[in-house]
């Protein structure tokens, strides 16, 4: 079958050719279907941006290796115990790209994001086959575009349950691509006040403010800690949300923080980038929470629920076919589309 694959490590947007990232289409077999698992045709799968990430060596694998983990399809197979759910063939779904072992210490401590012995298909493919229990059937007025984004809809579910936010809390949101946008929503959902999305693109601040943004900061403009002193009447924002991925940003989400706050770091940011933090100042004299996410494990199932109120079709208008990897990528880099989404199959 075919699969998007990184092909070449390094920086996808290394100006020398010999250094540059590549990905490319490789044929690799379908795996095989045990008894609980299940066989997906994948119609969609959507670029993250910790893709390109990954192409860059952020993880340290070896190339070549399949690509991505935003998909959606329809059951072609079931293993004869995948019965738990009421599985059908031709059912829509998507789900969790990552099987836990269920069995590692972490698992058995309810921290199934840390689990040792995870299992990973790459997403880019045209067929995936996954344990049951990664499985989430797609309510029936969600389309396939839209169903292969629950899973960065799930990880704004869990920033959410992360912020512990409270109605009416002041909320900023430091970066305008997709989980910021999805995150945005919710954040209106919940009753955030004086929303303000960071972002200096102007597409992305349009869908900002469409999505419910009170106040946008164009941080290549304006002084950020400056415009939000003026939003918030000088207190500072009670949760700040940091998911740009900027190392010139990440500072700026203390500095703009309420005494009190919560700033949570939630992009991928280079792993070699350490920012410089005044502990007296942010932990002890301001009482900031300061934490991040890894991935969602818990949040799938409130995922689909939240799905059909999401807004989703701004995110599905770039599509590329599975032969398209390289155009597809180079898209992704741009920054001019909200998302891209992969045709892995016609439907």
């Amino acid at each position: 079958m075919k699969v998007i694959s990184a092909i070449k490590i390094g920086n996808m947007k290394d100006p020398d050719d010999s250094k540059r990232g590549k990905v490319g289409v490789l044929d690799m077999p379908v795996p095989s279907l045990d008894d609980e698992d299940v066989k997906i045709k994948v119609a969609y799968c959507s670029i993250c941006g910790s893709d390109p990430h990954l192409v860059g060596g952020i993880f340290g694998w070896d190339p070549p290796f399949g690509l991505g983990h935003e998909l959606s399809g329809t059951i072609v197979e079931l293993g004869k115990k995948a019965t738990k759910k009421g599985l059908k063939v031709g059912d829509k779904v998507a789900g969790n790209f990552l099987q836990f072992c269920g069995t590692c210490y972490y698992c058995r401590n309810g921290q199934e994001q840390f689990c040792e012995h995870t299992r990973n298909e790459p997403g880019m493919a045209e067929y995936v086959v996954w344990h049951e229990s990664q499985v989430c059937k797609i309510p029936d007025n969600v389309s396939l575009e839209e169903a292969c984004l629950l899973e960065p809809v799930s990880i704004a579910v869990r920033i959410m349950d992360k912020t512990n936010m409270k109605m009416g809390q002041r909320v900023a949101v430091s970066g305008g691509g997709p989980i910021g946008l999805l995150t945005l929503q919710m954040l209106k959902m919940f009753g955030a006040t004086s929303l303000t999305m960071i972002e200096p693109i102007a597409e992305r601040q349009e869908l900002a403010c469409e999505f419910g943004a009170d106040y946008i900061i164009n941080p290549i403009i304006q002084n950020v800690e400056e415009e939000a002193k003026k939003i918030t009447d000088g207190l500072g924002f009670d949760i700040v949300i940091e998911v740009s991925g900027s190392t010139k940003a990440a500072p700026a989400a203390c500095e703009i923080a309420a005494k009190g706050g919560t700033v949570l770091y939630i992009a991928m940011f280079p792993k070699d980038y350490e920012m410089p933090l005044n502990l007296y100042e942010k932990c002890y004299s301001k009482e900031l929470t300061i934490s991040g996410t890894y991935v969602a494990p818990y949040a799938f199932p409130r995922a689909v629920q939240i799905l059909p109120r999401m807004n989703l079709k701004k995110f599905t208008n770039k599509i590329f076919t599975i032969d398209q990897a390289e155009e597809a990528f180079k898209a992704q880099l741009s920054g001019k589309y909200p998302k891209i989404l992969i045709k892995c199959n016609d439907f």
